[in-house]
């Protein structure tokens, strides 16, 4: 029994860090309504970013968020301004413009490769004290680095949740995701909106940079292997839901966690496209989205 728990807990826990690589793709496609090929690459500069303050400086990877967290935000920013905002314009009577999803995918392609000539690909580590600890409770064992991991997913899932429910630019965002031409007519600046939400889609990553570098190598490729799972998770927990993707990623590490410990690691990656297919076709709006009203 205790072994069984010792898998759930740690396939919650390894979930909530999943769930937070993905709470900014499901923002950034309930407002702006485009799929961010790049969300990786993203990652990946936010895990360098770290990486580097906390080599450079001494500081620890949580602490490092400080920095790290307005970094992303100002590179996020920047990027939907220079970047995705003419793709937007020049598609405006658009519902769903494709020319954004190409702008991302040669974004993904090309700045991977620019850290590959910059860095190499050398993987790099940051040891922490923390690094492969473990709380024993019984015969249990719970890694540290997972579970802070997981507290501050939670934390950021619930600020960016209060944010978009109790300030007037969070009120913006989602009425702008709800109908942006009513939004457009009610006075709100679309487009600043979609940069804010963008900035702070990407600033999600930053936390999840921060507290990835205790235990993943840093490589040009690393957010990579957050993608598809993220894809995956967006669509289980609710396009544009921030609750929805935290519980998708919980999902996805439970499933993860269970398949690797009672099957095999290669059935885990099957039985999630299994469930996120069932999705698609029984429940397109997300396990825990709603149905809009026709």
């Amino acid at each position: 029994m205790e072994y069984f728990l010792e898998v759930l807990i740690n396939g919650i826990l390894t979930g909530g860090l999943y769930g937070v690589t993905a709470i900014g793709l499901t923002l950034i496609f309930g407002v702006i309504k485009v799929i961010n090929f790049a969300h990786g690459t993203y990652l990946m500069i936010a895990m360098y970013a770290a990486y580097g303050v906390c080599v450079g400086f001494g500081m620890d990877p949580y602490l490092s968020m400080i920095l790290i967290v307005p970094f992303s935000f100002a590179v996020g920013y920047v990027s939907q301004v220079v970047f995705v905002t003419p793709c937007l314009k020049a598609e405006k009577d658009v519902r769903e413009p494709v020319s954004v999803l190409l702008l991302t995918a040669g974004l993904w392609i090309f700045v991977n490769n620019l850290f590959l000539m910059l860095f190499g690909a050398n993987f790099r580590s940051l040891q922490t004290p923390y690094s492969g600890a473990v709380f024993e409770i019984g015969n249990m064992m719970i890694s540290r680095t997972l579970l802070y991991a997981f507290c501050f997913s939670v934390l950021t899932t619930a600020l960016l949740t209060v944010f978009l429910k109790k300030t007037n630019m969070g009120r913006a965002i989602r009425a702008v995701g709800q109908d942006r031409e009513a939004a457009g007519l009610m006075g709100i600046n679309i487009f600043k909106v979609y940069n804010v939400a963008f900035g702070i889609g990407i600033a999600t990553l930053g936390v999840a940079g921060a507290i990835i570098i205790p235990m993943f190598y840093v490589h040009p490729f690393a957010g990579d292997v957050y993608d598809m799972r993220d894809f995956v998770i967006v669509v289980l927990g609710g396009l544009g839901s921030v609750p929805g993707a935290l519980l998708g990623g919980i999902i996805v590490g439970v499933v993860e966690s269970f398949a690797g410990e009672y099957l095999n690691m290669s059935w885990a990656a099957g039985i999630i496209y299994i469930i996120f297919l069932l999705t698609l076709f029984l429940r397109p709006q997300g396990i825990f989205g709603f149905e809009k009203d026709s």
